[in-house]
């Protein structure tokens, strides 16, 4: 059976320890909205923040070793998994992390695939990609090596 809609919206629940410090890192600096979310007292706590439109992206590890040999990281031992926020400029985000307290794993570099790409060990653990679009998706789909992977031979 398939779904007949897709569904509606993505949620990554990020596990934290320190609450604070991750609602200051992706509300406050990184300027994702909050919405109403339902908690009971004390420490039952839970912030939910608008990221923009979501994408689930399936990466066979060759491709995300790849995408760390890239981004200058050292892979990963087993599988991973990791925020990619897409941001209108690389180095203000990667500027906004590290003045809140995130260590820079990867400076922004020029991809091949045409963005601009910096990673930061965020709270609780979580590695996140800033990239930054150089090309639209339209310009994108018609260069050599990009397709689906229904298209590929």
């Amino acid at each position: 059976m398939t779904l007949t809609h897709p569904p509606r919206q993505l949620r990554l629940i990020i596990e934290t320890d320190d609450f604070d410090e991750a609602v200051r890192f992706y509300r406050d600096i990184l300027g994702m909205p909050e919405q109403a979310a339902f908690a009971t007292m004390g420490d039952d706590r839970v912030a939910i923040l608008h990221a923009g439109e979501a994408t689930i992206e399936l990466a066979a590890s060759t491709h995300a070793r790849n995408i760390d040999s890239i981004e200058g990281v050292r892979p990963a031992t087993g599988p991973t998994l990791r925020l990619a926020l897409e941001v209108a400029h690389t180095d203000d985000a990667v500027s906004a992390a590290v003045e809140a307290g995130a260590a820079v794993l990867a400076p922004p570099v020029n991809t091949p695939f045409r963005t601009i790409n910096a990673r930061v060990q965020g709270p609780a653990g979580w590695q996140v990609t800033f990239f930054q679009e150089l090309e639209t998706l339209e310009e994108r789909s018609t260069r050599q090596g990009f397709m689906t992977d229904g298209q590929r031979p």
